[in-house]
Parts: C-alpha cells; sequence; structure tokens
C-alpha cells in the first residue's frame, strides 16, 4: 500500500460497483501496462476481486479485506515519531565548501 497509484485504484473501486480497465484508465496518469500490474498487486494482496467478462477484466474492491487493512493501520500520527526531526552533527551544515 506504500504506492500511491494502488491507494487511487483502492479509492475508485470505492464505491462498491465492479470496474473494467477501460473505466479505471481514464483519469489516471499512468500507463495501461503499470495499471495492470498494480491491479496484479492489489488481487495478490486479496484486497480486489476480478472477474473476466469476455475480453475483459472488471474488478472490484473486497470489504473484509479493505476492513483489516484498516483495522491494521495506527489510529493517527505517533507523537514521538512527529516531533522527531534529523539534526547535523555539531559544527556541520550539510554543505560543503571549498
Amino acid at each position: 500500500m506504500a504506492d500511491p497509484i494502488r491507494l487511487e485504484i483502492l479509492a475508485r473501486l470505492g464505491d462498491g460497483a465492479e470496474h473494467c480497465v477501460c473505466e479505471l484508465l481514464p483519469g489516471s496518469e499512468v500507463a495501461p501496462n503499470l495499471l495492470s500490474y498494480h491491479l496484479g498487486v492489489l488481487r495478490r494482496a486479496g484486497l480486489i476481486a476480478a472477474r473476466k467478462r469476455g475480453r475483459w477484466v472488471d474488478y472490484r474492491l473486497v470489504p473484509e479485506a479493505l476492513a483489516r487493512l484498516l483495522a491494521a493501520l495506527p489510529a493517527g500520527p505517533q507523537p514521538e515519531r512527529a516531533s522527531r526531526r534529523r539534526r547535523a552533527a555539531p559544527g556541520r551544515s550539510g554543505r560543503e565548501t571549498s
């Protein structure tokens, strides 16, 4: 789920209806082969289901899998992580000068 393309696909399938790739492609900024790759990743993860219809494949969200995924996510930002900042070592600004 680290890829924004997969999040976009899940959002577009979020209406609960089945959608053909031909319906998912318009409006997305990815090539058809890349969209198919990400659909395959989501299908193998069990988040979406596919149904072949002649030459077309329809995809739909698997509600149970999405519920498990949402339950596994943290409720919100972790305070200790949000407050951490990387600092440069004392006496170094991170810039090299000649």
